[in-house]
């Protein structure tokens, strides 16, 4: 993974030139920069008997991340899986030398206290570290025996988890407004915005469950007002709900059931991608 400052978006890998048309006579032409789409099949929906095996497959199928949801039965009611699990699945997917390119693991950290596992996601193989802004707790505990409640600045944890190396998303549940992260895209400080930004359209804990299409004015206000974000949206996503989710400007998408669950995931695959890619092509 290459290091935050050189991470810069004018050399993104997940970020194409999109030139618009509408342009007179005379004018400059307008390009603006437009994220790629990202397909991430949701490993929740995969066999956990054959964890590591099929996210190989998956990848071999088109997926171009993996996203892992990291559950602690407190910040949801829900357990999955921790940095053991992410380091044994890493030896099956090769880790990539760049930021966001093909084989990236977007480990979502649906935990109560998202600081004290950053170092050791790091090293089991996590490449793009996305917590909760419900869930910006224990700024000073670095050891998971220790107990804090301290609130930390999501800022300040953006910018730990940029410092060890990593990428940093910002999720937010359903019940939370979009405008609480306004704040945060707009800091100074490049190290203190988050890489990508998940919206949630189910509630998190549990795979399988119905889109929440209500949620999708949260994605409309971002692609406004941060055209080149890259906007993650997670829940009850497939071929029967893609065109809403694109409409509304996202272009990280993550489907589980839709995808592992699928005679054909490749075939899933690609239909999810074309509807992010036709959209897209209407910037």
């Amino acid at each position: 993974m290459c290091p935050r400052e050189s991470c810069s978006h004018s050399l993104d890998p997940l970020l194409t030139l999109r030139t618009s048309q509408k342009t007179k006579p005379g004018q400059k032409t307008v390009v603006n920069m437009a994220p790629k789409t990202v397909i991430a099949p949701s490993i929740l929906a995969a066999d956990f008997a054959e964890l590591g095996p099929a996210c190989a497959k998956t990848m071999k199928q088109g997926a171009d991340w993996l996203h892992v949801d990291i559950m602690d039965g407190h910040f949801v009611p829900n357990i999955t899986f921790g940095p053991a699990v992410v380091a044994k699945i890493r030896k099956h997917v090769d880790q990539p030398a760049e930021s966001f390119a093909r084989g990236t693991f977007d480990c979502h950290m649906m935990i109560a206290e998202p600081k004290k596992w950053v170092k050791d996601m790091k090293s089991a193989g996590c490449d793009l570290y996305c917590f909760h802004y419900e869930a910006a707790f224990s700024s000073a505990a670095e050891s998971p025996e220790e107990k804090t409640e301290e609130k930390t600045n999501p800022k300040a944890l953006l910018r730990y988890i940029h410092d060890q190396g990593m990428l940093a998303g910002i999720a937010i549940k359903p019940d939370t407004p979009v405008d609480v992260l306004w704040d945060i895209l707009e800091s100074s400080d490049e190290k203190e915005r988050p890489d990508m930004v998940l919206v949630m359209t189910v509630h998190p804990g549990f795979g399988g469950q119905k889109f929440m299409a209500s949620e999708l004015p949260k994605v409309q206000a971002l692609r406004a007002k941060y055209p080149e974000l890259n906007i993650e949206v997670d829940g009850g996503l497939g071929v029967g709900t893609i065109d809403q989710a694109a409409d509304a400007g996202a272009n990280v998408i993550v489907a589980g059931s839709a995808v592992f669950g699928a005679k054909d995931p490749s075939e899933v695959i690609s239909v999810l991608r074309k509807a992010v890619d036709d959209r897209a092509g209407k910037l």
